[in-house]
């Protein structure tokens, strides 16, 4: 069978994975050179505050208190995004935790077309997960937070336009800091073992 995938979504592939790969290098160097007392908050430790789809807004601070699974994406993103989300669901349903256990977040680098409303209705499939949006400067804060890059492909005709972005799911752990990534595509069983580590922290 003929390859129908067109040249501009191949481009977008490498693009991504090339962004996944250099994500994971990155943080992984932060996580065996900040780790310890004085380790920072997340992943960079640079402030930022975003608005939280449960209500109010949401730092580098409110990153204390229980494990949590962040991700990078936006809401028109078609499949790395709400694969993630479904499977970081189904990691949480697998090791039977609730929300005072672990926590996923997921953070919109596209705040042109996700506004809160917007998030939340997305969301709302994937019951439990907090969403944070910001302005751009509040994005680009978060971003840089934790080490993620984004960068949105040109609209075509009718205005629509891709985002490429970082896909690492990080692990923060009850303290507000920095664990490791979970990659996109990584078996079940290696992201299940690394969350039981995680919370077990």
């Amino acid at each position: 069978m003929a390859d129908t995938t067109s040249p501009a979504l191949a481009r977008f592939r490498i693009i991504l994975w090339t962004l996944v790969v250099v994500a994971a290098v990155a943080a992984t160097v932060v996580f065996f050179t900040r780790q310890g007392p004085n380790a920072p908050l997340g992943v960079t430790g640079k402030p930022f505050a975003l608005e939280s789809t449960q209500g109010g807004t949401f730092t580098e601070a409110s990153l204390k208190g229980t494990p949590s699974l962040v991700f990078f994406g936006y809401t028109h993103c078609p499949d790395v995004c709400p694969t993630t989300l479904a499977e970081s669901a189904a990691w949480k349903e697998q090791l039977g935790l609730s929300p005072e256990q672990l926590r996923i977040i997921f953070v919109t680098v596209d705040p042109a077309r996700d506004t809160r409303n917007v998030l939340a209705d997305y969301l709302s499939s994937f019951p439990g997960t907090i969403g944070l949006v910001g302005t751009d400067q509040q994005t680009a804060d978060a971003k840089a937070s934790f080490g993620v890059m984004s960068e949105a492909t040109a609209p075509d005709a009718d205005g629509y336009y891709l985002v490429n972005h970082t896909a690492s799911v990080f692990l923060i752990n009850r303290d507000g800091r920095f664990e490791g990534t979970i990659a996109y595509g990584e078996s079940k069983d290696t992201a299940v073992a690394k969350i039981r580590k995680l919370i077990a922290l």
